[in-house]
């Protein structure tokens, strides 16, 4: 039903805007070589980590190979007391294993440098220095990649659709987030941006306008952890920048809410961010989530997730304003 709607961010928080007919875009990227290395996928590090040692053994094979030709050790007499620049290599396959033992310390063994030929040890110097430069970006690489909180993001989960009811006398905007580890978030943090088309005093329309939409949890709008699953309400007050908002007009609106959620790791410390939008469609006005939380033998609470994403009708709302939409919307979600 939603698929046809124009979204800024998709639902598991990847952004949907395409950068396009930008000036230097490969210039941009290498400058910045360390975020480029980082973010690329997969697939391009593990190439780009082989990559990296099989060209630098390579290439100072050959140049080894070249010393080698250019000292005539491929072609002087036996009988001769010619020394070699590096012993036993009298192939360019030769130069290349002994680069090779070379960068990984294996040797030296049956191939070794002699000390008759300077450019060579120069040249092994030269190739230990630059080959431990290029280990130590690529393994930084892969560790950061590795240590990124991107993954732990995705094992927070936020409600498919989002609900509004009434709390006392004020009707709130409610979003349920859950954290699926049991090692906990904490200093949790949730905000929300509303985008929309907005036209200024000039007349001037802009396509995406950012308005802040502020959360809280229950009567407090502090968060110290993130245990048990949470809903987050946004009161639809003055101050709000839905407070147009009504059950008769909501699906004829076009705007689309961000909500991130921050929060720090208790085991890294490190701090990571889910994100994930809803449109008018996914908001259901005179719904409240069913509990998700019940008591278990021997003083637990266990957390049924087969609830997290179940609606039931508002009990402090005896006549429910509804339409066709809405209805379907609602069936969807009870027949998944």
């Amino acid at each position: 039903m939603t698929d046809n709607v124009r979204r800024v961010m998709s639902k598991d928080g990847r952004s949907n805007v395409k950068i396009d007919n930008v000036e230097g875009m490969v210039k941009l990227f290498l400058h910045d070589i360390w975020t480029t290395v980082v973010d690329i996928k997969w697939r391009y590090k593990i190439t780009l980590f082989a990559s990296t040692f099989v060209m630098t053994w390579f290439v100072f094979g050959v140049i080894f190979y070249l010393i080698g030709l250019r000292n005539g050790d491929f072609h002087a007499d036996p009988s001769s007391n010619h020394t070699p620049c590096v012993m036993n290599v009298d192939s360019l396959t030769g130069a290349y294993l002994f680069s090779l033992e070379t960068q990984t310390t294996i040797g030296y063994g049956f191939r070794h440098i002699s000390e008759e030929c300077p450019l060579a040890i120069l040249t092994l110097v030269v190739q230990l220095v630059i080959t431990g430069l290029a280990e130590i970006f690529v393994t930084g690489a892969f560790l950061a990649k590795l240590a990124r909180p991107k993954k732990r993001a995705g094992t927070i989960k936020f409600s498919r659709s989002a609900v509004v009811c009434k709390r006392g006398r004020s009707w709130c905007l409610m979003v349920r987030v859950a954290n699926m580890r049991n090692s906990l978030l904490i200093q949790c943090q949730l905000s929300g941006k509303l985008l929309s088309t907005h036209v200024t005093q000039e007349g001037e329309k802009t396509l995406v306008h950012q308005s802040s939409v502020d959360f809280q949890l229950d009567s407090s709008g502090e968060c110290p952890f993130l245990l048990l699953p949470l809903t987050f309400c946004h009161v639809l007050d003055e101050r709000s920048p839905l407070k147009s908002l009504t059950a008769d007009n909501l699906s004829k609106q076009d705007f689309e809410l961000l909500v991130t959620l921050n929060g720090t790791m208790e085991s890294t410390a490190a701090t990571c961010q889910s994100r994930t939008s809803y449109v008018p469609q996914e908001i259901l006005w005179g719904y409240e989530f069913k509990p998700v939380l019940s008591n278990m033998s021997g003083g637990k609470l266990a957390a049924d997730f087969s609830f997290f994403d179940k609606m039931q009708a508002c009990s402090e709302l005896p006549n429910i304003h509804n339409n066709t939409e809405k209805l379907q919307l609602e069936e969807e979600y009870r027949r998944e």
